[in-house]
């Protein structure tokens, strides 16, 4: 029996460190910590990382391919319509948000809040993040109206990301209450929003 592949050095402080910084924040994470969770030693880490700014903009990019992983298994599954798989995607992330007791929220999210006003290297990348997951629901969004689900004049662009960024203050106000309702409300009004025609604005 063939033994399972060993993790690189650098994927194994990614994916500690992508997952310390979503529990606890950037500025709360310290390197001494993600290398002792990642059973590597410290001049390692200088061999893939200039420094700690370097290594969580290559975390950023950690949590990109992650969502679009996700995105992808989900939003491009040809068995279910379009706005099924809208619904599907918004249940996943909510079926997981119930699992961790409604902490964490998204780590995108949450290092845009940590981040954003005081690193412009951070904002570039993070801009990027946010550009993503706008773009893997405009797609979509495209794919609901070629296929009659949402109005003819419905601004796709704008709608993917009133998606995301209602999203976003969804899980503020979950990690608040601790309970699904901000991120179930969250999906009723982006339906009702999508099959209401008097609510779409002009646009592609």
């Amino acid at each position: 029996m063939n033994s399972m592949p060993t993790k690189k050095p650098k994927d194994k402080i990614l994916e500690i460190g992508a997952d310390l910084i979503h529990r606890k924040g950037f500025n709360n994470t310290g390197l001494q910590e993600i290398l002792r969770a990642a059973q590597v030693p410290k001049g390692s880490f200088y061999n893939y990382f200039r420094n700690k700014e370097d290594f969580g903009l290559q975390v950023i990019d950690f949590f990109i391919r992650h969502f679009a992983s996700i995105a992808e298994d989900i939003l491009e599954n040809p068995a279910s319509t379009p706005l099924v798989r809208i619904k599907n995607i918004l249940d996943f992330f909510i079926e997981y948000f119930e699992s961790e007791n409604f902490s964490r929220g998204c780590p995108i999210g949450n290092l845009s809040q940590e981040m954003g006003d005081l690193s412009p290297a951070f904002r570039n990348a993070l801009k990027k993040a946010i550009d993503c997951m706008v773009e893997a629901y405009a797609k979509i969004l495209v794919e609901a109206k070629i296929a009659g689900e949402i109005p003819d004049n419905l601004n796709v662009q704008e709608t993917a990301y009133f998606i995301v960024t209602g999203w976003h203050g969804a899980l503020l106000h979950m990690k608040i209450v601790k309970n699904v309702t901000p991120l179930e409300n969250h999906k009723k009004y982006v339906f009702e929003y999508l099959q209401r025609p008097e609510k779409a604005d002009q646009g592609n």
